[in-house]
């Protein structure tokens, strides 16, 4: 299993890599086209709808997603700026009162929080591209050092639950590991950016909670469908929202945060 995740990991950064340093801004957003199409579908199971629905309520967020290519020049970002603070009011005060309520969200529920869920995310893929590849690397490698020492810190040393209910593997000693690797993540970061850490660590401490909102989410969904995985995509990892459950509630706040 070990050897299989280790695999799929290389294949998808080295896919997600070339198609963001190579690819033109039409090509990119015809990839993140896909990967909304992909997270969509998923989402749609989790919401217990039939494969024609499915269909359909994929092919219309998808098609919200390319909308903005008709209005190219109006404006600095790829989408409407207001889907960016919809997006944040929806992780920062929607998502936690579900998960603090614990009750199970209707299926109407479901496909409705799938729009500020998936939509702004993607979007955000094109505007922290278009403001440097870089920019879109060093957002994402906030969750990525944010799940790497979670984990590693929580097998170690976890020994309160954070949400058992939801997620009975994760801890608050590795969110506390969490943190403290991005708050130095962030340090690094201002050196090298030449920029104040007053600002930056505290940015990316935010971003990397909003991470920990998102997983926690999708777990809560996941528990509630009576499934381990949202899909089978992904060999060892499961499905394409198994792998963004954390970029998805982070990548829309880093747009707020950095090129707004």
């Amino acid at each position: 299993m070990l050897k299989t995740r280790a695999l799929t990991a290389a294949v998808l950064l080295a896919l997600f890599g070339s198609a963001l340093f190579f690819l033109p801004e039409l090509g990119w957003i015809a990839f993140c086209g896909v990967l909304l199409a992909l997270a969509v579908w998923e989402w749609g199971a989790l919401a217990a709808l039939t494969p024609t629905p499915r269909s359909a309520y994929t092919a219309c967020l998808v098609l919200l997603f390319i909308l903005p290519l008709g209005f190219q020049g109006s404006g600095n970002l790829y989408a409407p700026v207001w889907i960016y603070y919809a997006s944040g009011i929806f992780w920062i005060f929607l998502v936690p009162l579900w998960m603090w309520r614990r009750r199970a969200l209707g299926q109407a529920v479901l496909l409705a929080a799938g729009i500020p869920m998936l939509l702004p995310a993607c979007s955000a893929l094109v505007d922290l591209r278009s403001g440097h590849p870089m920019l879109l690397l060093a957002a994402l490698g906030t969750v990525w050092i944010s799940d790497s020492a979670a984990y590693f810190v929580g097998r170690r040393f976890g020994k309160r639950k954070l949400a058992p209910s939801i997620s009975p593997g994760k801890t608050w000693e590795g969110v506390f590991g969490a943190l403290a690797a991005v708050g130095v993540y962030a340090l690094a970061w201002a050196g090298l950016a030449a920029a104040s850490p007053a600002w930056i660590v505290p940015v990316l401490l935010g971003l990397a909670v909003a991470g920990i909102i998102g997983d926690l989410f999708e777990s809560l969904i996941k528990r509630q469908a009576g499934v381990k995985d949202s899909g089978t995509l992904l060999p060892g990892h499961g499905g394409v929202l198994d792998r963004i459950d954390a970029p998805v509630a982070m990548l829309p706040l880093a747009v707020l945060a950095f090129i707004r």
